[in-house]
């Protein structure tokens, strides 16, 4: 063999080498890229005042509301009231078939003229056995009965007298009528229909006194005490405020709705109308001005049952989930019971694409002049946490 070729079979070798160490490196996996850093918008807890207080939707009510029904039974022929009429006292509201109780009335006036005539008769006796007595023609005890018998004839007059009063009654009662003044809020009975006596025909809403009427949840219903202040304000833009007093508060909750009723006091002269419906703000449930902690809804996740937030932490630059417990809203913001204490570093925006432990940097507004993290944002209402950052994240 010669030199050359010595040569080339060296470089062969070589190269079949080269060949097989770059097959042998392309069959590695690839590493992993890394996790990219995500700029993130965060806000500084601090306390400030609650700006909302509980609203809830009350309907104006007559205080006194009467349903009205005949005190006898019979057909009803006619009705005059209409829903939102008003009504005066002895207005005639409906009227009943009034014949029978005619003919019974008439009958009780004959049996009261019967029971006259045999009255009479008994006083004439009486009067005439009296001079029979005088004259001694007749004994005691023969007047004593004359005079039985004149009491027990006047004692039935007096009764059948009674009785036609009685009757004339009752065929007064087939009319219906008005006893107040007010507003017929209902009808509940027809022309045609044959009623029981005290069955429920018109309804009417008393003039006078009128009351806010609205229902409150259990947990609420013993914070609202008699006489505490509560604001009604009317849905039209342009009517007052009135201010009235809680005059009633249910002792047991509805069977449906479970809830409370809560009757407030307001004045009637510049009450709205009847059935009209009023925003109610108790003042014994109002914590306008309190001072709390407040986070926007957007920091807020779910985590197992509960809620959680992302903390930052600043050293590392890295976030950490924390727990949180939610006691209430605030317009749009959630008041926060514990877990987060005021000069922490909460993630606003973005929550859903991080994870504990992940790097993130702290996103800054192309437009701001300011240093990142360095801007503070006043929430509504005066309140004093600073704002680094409220919209969503950014993927650098």
């Amino acid at each position: 063999m010669t030199v050359p070729t010595r040569f080339a079979t060296l470089f062969q070798t070589a190269g079949a080498a080269l060949v097989l160490a770059a097959g042998l490196a392309a069959c590695k996996q690839a590493p992993p890229p890394p996790e990219p850093v995500r700029a993130v918008k965060v806000v500084e807890v601090g306390s400030s005042a609650y700006g909302t207080a509980p609203e809830f939707a009350g309907e104006v009510k007559a205080r006194v509301e009467s349903r009205l029904g005949f005190r006898v039974a019979g057909k009803i022929t006619r009705r005059q009231a209409e829903v939102g009429q008003h009504v005066q006292p002895g207005a005639v509201l409906a009227q009943l078939d009034p014949k029978d109780y005619q003919l019974a009335a008439d009958a009780a006036r004959a049996q009261s003229n019967a029971a006259l005539t045999n009255r009479d008769l008994a006083a004439a006796d009486l009067k005439r056995y009296q001079g029979l007595r005088a004259q001694n023609f007749i004994s005691e005890a023969e007047l004593q009965r004359r005079e039985s018998t004149y009491k027990a004839a006047q004692a039935q007059l007096e009764q059948a007298q009674a009785q036609v009063a009685s009757q004339g009654n009752q065929a007064k009662y087939t009319n219906l009528v008005a006893d107040v003044a007010g507003v017929v809020t209902a009808i509940e009975a027809e022309p045609g229909q044959v009623v029981s006596a005290g069955t429920p025909v018109v309804r009417i809403a008393n003039d006078g006194a009128r009351d806010v009427v609205f229902a409150v949840p259990e947990d609420r219903a013993s914070l609202i005490a008699t006489g505490s202040p509560v604001t009604v304000r009317s849905w039209s833009a342009n009517a007052p405020a009135l201010e009235g007093t809680v005059r009633e508060v249910a002792a047991a909750a509805d069977a449906v709705t479970r809830t409370y009723t809560v009757k407030v006091a307001i004045d009637a002269a510049s009450a709205p109308p009847l059935g009209a419906t009023v925003y109610v703000l108790p003042k014994a449930l109002s914590l306008a001005g309190a001072q709390v902690l407040k986070l926007p809804t957007s920091a807020l996740r779910k985590e197992g049952q509960g809620t959680a937030v992302w903390v930052l932490d600043k050293a590392t630059m890295t976030v950490r989930s924390q727990p949180v417990q939610v006691a209430t809203a605030d317009g749009n913001e959630a008041v926060i019971a514990s877990g987060v204490t005021p000069g922490m570093l909460v993630v606003s925006a973005g929550v859903h694409v991080l994870s504990p432990g992940q790097k993130v940097s702290i996103y800054r507004d192309k437009y701001s002049k300011a240093e990142p993290g360095a801007e503070k944002a006043v929430p509504p209402g005066g309140a004093s946490a600073k704002a680094e950052n409220t919209a969503n994240t950014a993927t650098r």
